[in-house]
């Protein structure tokens, strides 16, 4: 691979953006929802794909405008990839077989409780205990479903993205919590940065909306229980808020080096400048409270984009709307900020698109991008009750023009995953 006439601070190659593509509950493609996202509209619905009777929660902001051949899902989650990636690509200019890597976020999902009950109805009677594996191949073995197992593979929906589009090599599948889309992202700049591609597709997708999913993080005391009005119940940084609303979508960014990219003459819609990794070791689901990891991830970033403090115009936080959340992520920009966070703005997307798990990260920056072209802030509706001891410029309930050159992107996951990214307007 011939090196680079486009280097960053450390001698690597400059990785550009030069394709995007988005579906959240705003609705399918990047005109409406950004639309909708800077017009302060909210996806946030009550729930109709299942029974919500005797659940505390009862509303998401799901995807149910796609149309998808069996109702699990691994089937949402791919589909969702597939149109995001058809956007991406057809705003590169790109066509035919890709001939980059794919690297996928996608959620840790298995088969529905309903697909397992009807496998075990059709499975031969128990010989012995603990044969339950025995008895379901030999279901399948009698009658195949295709489907059933798709949805028992991890791999399978980056499989099938790369046959459909032509991506080179072994697809790459990622679960690192709500720090997935990020950690994707992550992944294809260091394959360019690297001189291993001059161009890489990073897809984060997440259909994984279930009874069984709601349960769980209901379990675990995240999620809004304020059901009514459902657009009011994520409120990211309020005093009142009581927990995040879960979410799907999806977000395709294709990633080239800047050579690739002038040499064809695309059009750069941002760069990629840094990105920031820790690991937190503090609790199987939540974060450090003196937010050590997440400080340690945005300096990162920092040092990665060769930026100082002063550099970022911008933050699209994490902001999730849960009390330990939002406090952990100001204590830790403040840590990093100190007084320059308060000439700062921030955003929060999931208080309108809600939390949109795996995706989160790439949704975001995909957002961030899009603020960077468009000189719009977007807002952080809901925004009526401040939390007095988060001391944020948020940008409340309405959108703000300014012009932003660099941008901030927190995405702090479940099980100590945290990621941050840099992205810049113009190469610099």
């Amino acid at each position: 691979m011939a090196s680079s006439n486009f280097k960053d601070h450390l001698g690597r190659p400059i990785v550009a953006v030069t394709g995007m593509g988005i579906i959240t509950s705003l609705g399918q493609g990047l005109s409406d929802n950004w639309a909708a996202l800077t017009s302060g509209k909210s996806g946030i619905h009550k729930i109709t794909r299942f029974p919500t009777d005797n659940l505390s929660t009862k509303i998401c902001g799901t995807v149910d405008f796609i149309d998808i051949p069996v109702p699990n899902s691994v089937e949402r989650s791919f589909a969702f990839a597939r149109e995001t990636t058809i956007e991406a690509l057809a705003q590169a200019g790109l066509s035919g077989d890709f001939n980059g890597p794919l690297f996928l976020a996608a959620p840790p999902i298995e088969p529905e409780w309903s697909a397992r009950f009807e496998l075990a109805d059709r499975s031969p009677p128990a010989a012995k205990p603990g044969d339950a594996y025995d008895r379901f191949m030999a279901a399948l073995r009698q009658r195949p479903d295709p489907a059933f197992q798709e949805a028992a593979l991890f791999g399978a929906i980056s499989e099938r993205l790369s046959d459909q589009f032509g991506t080179r090599g072994l697809p790459v599948t990622l679960s690192t919590a709500c720090a997935s889309g990020a950690t994707a992202i992550q992944l294809g700049v260091e394959a360019i940065r690297q001189g291993r591609t001059d161009r890489a597709l990073t897809v984060a997708t997440d259909g994984s909306v279930s009874a069984e999913a709601l349960i769980r993080f209901s379990l675990l005391s995240a999620l809004s229980t304020q059901n009514d009005p459902p657009e009011k119940a994520s409120k990211p940084f309020s005093k009142d808020r009581d927990g995040f609303v879960i979410a799907e979508g999806a977000a395709t960014l294709v990633l080239e080096s800047l050579e690739a990219a002038v040499a064809r003459g695309a059009k750069v819609l941002g760069i990629i400048k840094g990105a920031g990794e820790k690991a937190d070791s503090f609790h199987r689901t939540r974060s450090s409270p003196d937010g050590g990891p997440a400080i340690a991830t945005i300096r990162a970033a920092l040092a990665d984009a060769g930026f100082s403090e002063s550099d970022i115009g911008y933050v699209n936080a994490h902001g999730t709307s849960t009390p330990e959340n939002d406090k952990m992520e100001y204590s830790s920009m403040l840590a990093v900020f100190d007084e320059g966070l308060k000439a700062i703005p921030v955003s929060s997307n999931k208080s309108m698109i809600g939390h949109t798990l795996t995706a989160a990260g790439a949704v975001e920056a995909v957002f961030s991008l899009q603020t960077m072209l468009t000189g719009t802030l977007p807002p952080t509706i809901n925004y009526t009750n401040p939390d007095p001891t988060i001391a944020l410029d948020v940008v409340p309930n309405v959108k703000r023009d300014a012009q932003v050159s660099a941008v901030l992107s927190n995405s702090f996951g479940f099980g100590g995953q945290n990621a941050s990214l840099v992205m810049t307007r113009e190469p610099a």
